[in-house]
């Protein structure tokens, strides 16, 4: 079956789509060495697999961003109620993972390890903090 191969697409139809779609196989290694696989489809029936791959390595960027904004920096996590406290939420938390970004490149760690290492550190300043509360 040429499904199996590396770089081939096909068009095919998925459940629940009414038109048909163009399907690609990507083959990666993950960093500890096994393998993944990813199964990525197109609406444009004459693309070919670099052109897929290519388009998706792109969107993928954009995935993290948004996966960051969420995580990161709380955007869904607002309670305001009013627009304007809502517009100001929003453009805080992008200018949050821009931040992160600049540390990112800066310290070679993702977004998840730099929340990670702030948390630690605002950990022990809190407990030291403590520490001396408790001695006087």
């Amino acid at each position: 079956m040429m499904w199996f191969y590396k770089n081939v697409t096909i068009t095919g139809w998925l459940r629940g789509m009414d038109f048909p779609v163009r399907l690609a196989r990507q083959i990666f290694t993950n960093k500890d060495g096994s393998n993944g696989i990813l199964y990525l489809t197109c609406s444009k029936l004459d693309s070919q697999w670099d052109e897929i791959t290519t388009i998706y390595q792109k969107r993928w960027k954009v995935e993290v961003f948004h996966k960051s904004l969420k995580s990161n920096a709380a955007l869904a996590k607002s309670p305001a109620r009013r627009i304007v406290s809502q517009s100001n939420h929003i453009f805080a938390s992008i200018v949050a993972v821009f931040k992160m970004e600049r540390l990112k490149i800066s310290n070679n760690l993702n977004h998840f390890a730099l929340r990670s290492k702030l948390y630690l550190k605002a950990i022990k300043a809190a407990f030291s903090e403590l520490q001396l509360l408790k001695s006087a």
